[in-house]
């Protein structure tokens, strides 16, 4: 229970005003931004029935090339084939690239699709842009993440955040844009909840969700190290226009502090180690796990980032040279992590019932050149790719467009990332007309007007 004590003055009913509940970490020194604070209830926004659809959303940052993983050409030269060999999976109408063995198993649980593109410059941001909002930024307007928009249209089910970003943001990929990983226009009040952490890590925690008990002891332990750069932030943020905006999201933040769900959904501590083992101690492989039990919390949407950067990490940036990745390194690195993950997520929601409600969607930004560079890699080619679908009313097993003879061009059913995100929206029960309330107050259409989902999916 929260006591108003006056304008601008809240306390809790363990005697925390606000000034105390930023001084515990809430402002960025521990990891979180002040967009981490805001409820969704402060808007206005009302969470409308009992649905129980979800999305993870596993972003391949880096572009996988298709190529190599999931649209073979083994007829082709060698220099467009590549290295790797087709393999058979469980579904006789599928072949996938032998460096996913796992994905094999379950290739009757996904359905693919070969054709996806786009026309915008080919470098990383307008890929990101695109495929997580479903437009290109121009103008100055930001459009939200489809996350985002699904908070500000239904709101939270509990305590627990709408939307959040595994392990975190999308960090630098060359063309200094926007990622369109934030909520855009609609205001940092519907940004998602970022971890900021790897779960990974045998000391991960999530050090802002602590029990009522501890807040007053982590500050007296904190208070000498902080006070004067919190004390500082604290009266300057005071004296802002956001101070309204906190004292009516206060409660909502403090309550996912405080909460035993939020802190049960985010502690790996209670899976047993063999389930850890399965989906792979990897950054990628224990976020998707986390995504599985925030789903099962309550959560939305999550956002899973599989890379952060394409910078002197191996990646699916497939170069040749460094600072980018080799295919190889895909092949020995890359691979294994991301086959361990994703196949255990998918098996898991399954065996718990859950993959029919949620919606797993594999996306990249663009796809990779049909032949292979003098540096023994793949460059940027946004004219055709895959992407891929399981769960939320997607049938498995399927295969949506063909490519050409290189995998260089759709031949057969073209798909743009507008209706990648409007098949978002529509697993979610999401009315694609919905407009939401855009710059200058004016309506903003959820996707573009005529946009419709990939129905050849459902």
């Amino acid at each position: 229970m929260l006591k108003v004590s006056g304008k601008g003055s809240i306390t809790t009913c363990d005697g925390i005003t606000r000034r105390d509940f930023l001084q515990v970490g809430m402002l960025g020194a521990l990891g979180f931004t002040l967009s981490d604070l805001t409820a969704l209830q402060a808007q206005g926004a009302v969470a409308q029935g009992n649905d129980r659809k979800s999305v993870i959303l596993i972003f391949n940052l880096g572009a996988p090339s298709q190529l190599d993983t999931w649209d073979m050409k083994p007829d082709a030269a060698r220099e467009i084939r590549g290295p790797f060999k087709p393999i058979r999976t469980n579904n006789p109408d599928i072949q996938i690239s032998e460096i996913f063995p796992l994905h094999a198993k379950i290739a009757d649980k996904f359905s693919l699709v070969r054709t996806c593109y786009h026309t915008a410059a080919a470098v990383h941001d307008t890929g990101h842009q695109m495929m997580q909002t479903g437009r290109l930024f121009t103008g100055g307007v930001n459009t939200p993440h489809a996350g985002c928009a699904l908070e500000y249209l239904k709101g939270r089910r509990n305590e627990l955040p709408a939307h959040v970003v595994l392990p975190e943001p999308m960090g630098p990929t060359g063309g200094n844009l926007p990622h369109g990983q934030d909520a855009g226009f609609l205001g940092k009040g519907f940004d998602p909840f970022v971890l900021n952490a790897d779960p990974s890590k045998k000391d991960f925690k999530v050090p802002d969700l602590l029990p009522p008990s501890e807040i007053g002891e982590v500050r007296l332990q904190r208070r000498k190290e902080l006070r004067d750069i919190v004390d500082q932030t604290v009266r300057n943020f005071e004296a802002s226009p956001n101070a309204q905006l906190m004292d009516s999201s206060f409660a909502a933040a403090y309550r996912l502090m405080t909460s035993a769900k939020a802190r049960e959904a985010f502690d790996l501590t209670k899976e047993p180690e063999k389930v850890r083992a399965r989906y792979g101690l990897t950054r990628f492989g224990q976020c998707c796990l986390l995504a599985r039990r925030l789903i099962e919390a309550g959560v939305r949407f999550v956002t899973i980032n599989t890379f952060i950067t394409v910078f002197d990490e191996i990646t699916w940036d497939v170069h040749g040279s460094k600072p980018f990745t080799s295919i190889q390194g895909m092949r020995e690195i890359v691979a294994p992590m991301y086959d361990a993950g994703y196949s255990a997520l998918i098996e898991d929601l399954s065996q718990r019932g859950m993959l029919d409600n949620t919606l797993v969607c594999n996306l990249a930004e663009f796809g990779r050149t049909p032949k292979i560079n003098p540096a023994g890699g793949r460059d940027h080619w946004p004219q055709c790719w895959t992407v891929y679908f399981a769960g939320g009313g997607v049938k498995g097993g399927r295969v949506v467009g063909k490519s050409d003879e290189i995998g260089a061009y759709p031949v057969e059913r073209p798909v743009s990332p507008a209706e990648v995100v409007a098949t978002i929206y529509h697993s979610l029960g999401l009315d694609l007309t919905t407009e939401l309330p855009g710059p200058n107050g004016r309506p903003f259409p959820l996707v573009n007007y005529g946009t419709q989902p990939i129905k050849e999916l459902f």
